[in-house]
This record gives C-alpha cells, sequence and structure tokens, in this order.
C-alpha cells in the first residue's frame, strides 16, 4: 500500500463484535508489526453514567479484549471477575440491577471518572488507561481513540400503554442488557450526537489512513452512532484511503446483538446488501468503497456492486482469530488497487 512509512489502518469500532475483528486484524498483521500502524475509533454513545460511575462499554471492551484482560467466555468485562459490590448493591435495592460491574471492573470506572472530574478530556483519560492495557504490548503502533469528548448517548423508543403518548424512551443499555432488546424498537434517538465534535485525532485518522474498515459492529448503534458525529462522514468520504466494510448480517440474521431490531426501527431491511445500501457508494454520496458478505450471501453480490459498491463473497463468521485474520485480509485485498493491466504483446 505503501513503503517508507508505516501502512495506516484506521478502524471505526463498536464493542464486542469490533474487538474481535481487531483481535483478526492484529493477527493478520503479525500483531500490529513495526510496519503498521492501527488507530481504533470506538462508538461512546453506548456510555452512560451509573452509581456517579462513567461507564464506556465499547471502549472498554476493545481495550480489555486487546490487552488480553476480557472475560472470553462473556465477551465483556474483566476475566476472573468477582461480584461483591453488585452483590451489595442489590441488598440495597440500588439503581439499576439489571448493569451490574464487577469488582476489577469498577476500578478502571473509578479512575475514569476520577480524571474526568479532574477536567481531562476522555481522549487523554483513555490514552491513560492504555498505558496499562495497549502501551507494553504494542507501544505507538496501535492507538485507540473515542469517537467524541463530548457526551452523546443512545436511547431507544418502545411502545407503553401507560404513558400518555404511547411510548416511553430507555437508555441503549437499559434496552439492551435490562430489556434484552425482546421488544421491538420504534425509534432510535442519539441525544447530544448534532453538537458534538470528533475527538482530537480522529478526523486526521480518517485523512491520513492507507484504508478505512468498518467491521462487522452494529450498523445502527456502533457505527452508526460514529458516522453521526458531524463532520466523521464528510472525513470519510473526502480521504483518499478506500473504505471497506464487513457485513454483521449473514443469510438474512444478525450474527451476535440486535441488529434486526435496530435495523427495523430505521426502516432497513434485514440483509447484508440493504446494509450496504444504507451506507451508501462513495460515488454516490455514501461512504463505502467495498463490502464484504458472507458466502452463504454470495447471491446479494451483483446488487452491492450494482449501488456501486465493489464486493465479495468471503466467510465472515469468527469462529476463532485465524478464520477472523481471514476476514481482516480479505477486506484489506479488496481495498488494494488492481494490478496494473499489461498491455498485450
Amino acid at each position: 500500500m505503501t513503503s517508507g512509512r508505516r501502512t495506516r489502518l484506521t478502524v471505526l469500532s463498536g464493542g464486542v463484535g469490533g474487538a474481535r475483528f481487531l483481535q483478526g486484524l492484529l493477527h493478520a498483521q503479525g500483531a500490529a508489526g513495526t510496519d503498521t500502524e492501527i488507530t481504533v475509533v470506538a462508538n461512546t454513545a453506548d456510555d452512560l453514567w451509573l452509581h456517579g460511575l462513567k461507564i464506556c462499554p465499547d471502549l472498554d471492551t476493545v481495550m480489555y479484549t486487546l490487552g488480553e484482560g476480557i472475560d472470553h467466555e462473556r465477551g465483556w468485562g474483566r476475566r476472573d471477575e468477582t461480584w461483591s459490590v453488585k452483590e451489595e448493591l442489590a441488598a440495597y435495592g440500588g439503581e439499576a440491577p439489571w448493569f451490574g460491574l464487577g469488582d476489577r471492573d469498577i476500578a478502571t470506572h473509578l479512575m475514569r471518572t476520577r480524571m474526568l472530574d479532574a477536567g481531562y478530556p476522555l481522549t487523554q483519560v483513555t490514552a491513560a488507561l492504555c498505558e496499562r492495557w495497549l502501551t507494553p504490548g504494542f507501544g505507538d503502533r496501535l492507538r485507540l481513540l473515542p469517537m467524541s469528548d463530548d457526551r452523546v448517548e443512545t436511547h431507544i423508543a418502545v411502545a407503553d400503554d401507560d404513558a400518555p403518548s404511547g411510548r416511553r424512551v430507555v437508555h441503549f443499555q437499559e434496552y439492551w442488557v435490562g430489556m434484552h432488546a425482546a421488544v421491538p424498537a420504534e425509534a432510535v434517538i442519539v441525544v447530544g450526537q448534532e453538537k458534538a465534535t470528533p475527538a482530537p485525532g480522529v478526523l486526521e485518522a480518517i485523512e491520513t489512513a492507507d484504508v478505512v474498515l468498518l467491521p462487522p459492529s452494529n450498523p445502527v448503534v456502533s457505527v452508526g452512532t460514529i458516522l453521526g458525529v458531524p463532520g466523521i462522514r464528510e472525513a470519510l468520504r473526502a480521504t483518499t484511503a478506500p473504505v471497506v466494510g464487513l457485513s454483521p448480517i449473514v443469510g438474512g440474521a444478525h450474527v451476535r446483538g440486535m441488529a434486526e431490531q435496530l435495523l427495523g426501527a430505521i426502516g432497513v431491511e434485514v440483509s447484508a446488501a440493504a446494509v450496504a445500501e444504507h451506507y451508501g457508494a462513495r460515488s454516490r454520496d455514501g461512504v463505502l468503497d467495498g463490502w464484504l458478505v458472507d458466502t452463504a450471501d454470495a447471491e446479494l453480490v451483483p446488487r452491492i456492486e450494482a449501488a456501486g459498491i465493489a464486493c465479495r463473497a468471503v466467510p465472515l463468521m469468527m469462529t476463532d482469530v485465524d478464520a477472523t485474520a481471514a476476514m481482516a485480509r480479505a477486506a484489506l485485498e479488496l481495498a488494494a488497487p488492481a494490478p496494473p493491466t499489461r498491455p498485450a504483446g
């Protein structure tokens, strides 16, 4: 892609799915070898304040996963976690019993909140936390940025016959963790997004990238909220780097999470092709140059290419790190320019 300097990859990531994709990308790149520099721009619209603490689920999931501190079975939170504080809060009838904070995890939130209270912006706080989790293994070759230092929160409108309007609005975490996304989402409301600004370094990471990758994170409340921060979509459209995404929909269903419920709330068909069309081609005022679909959706490739997006069908199930690394390599191959054609004779 380039010569004489590191290859720069920028990834717009949600939580669990994005973190697992990043593991594969690092594996494919030789654990971010000296010739590669990766910047992760993480969704922060899932953030919430709870028990007086600032919780950043997607930032922490990426940080713990890549720093080898994640609970692999759950896909979130700390490994070897204990739950004494959660149990004591429940005994007191503490707020939001559906959202449990592990004892080890609380230390991260205490440090983050202390630094925010001291006036440090979230970008600097995240960098300080990553000094423990990412710097020892990756040095300056892997950087984690919040999408914005401003407070942005996703809320979901659901039906409520007892409410005067016939609906009520809950924080995304209550919808996902407390309600298990078991009721239809009627609308997605991202509070504070229109006034937010990209965090320092975010636009530069997009503008100077060699490739920008959109992992198979939720297109509505992960990648979608990142794209909704004013200036980020414009930077994607202006960068000289190819922008390649991977479908979170396989065979007409989401692989993990609640993409099906939320795509319906914004009027998008639940299919790999419809998500690609939702993002749109850069040649037609969208953000994508390329899109990977699973082999189960190979018949959708012509439809996606007709929308102006280069497309290939490859296995997209992140069953292990090798399978995920193969996905990452396929995305980078799709981003690579076609070799020049030799003249006949």
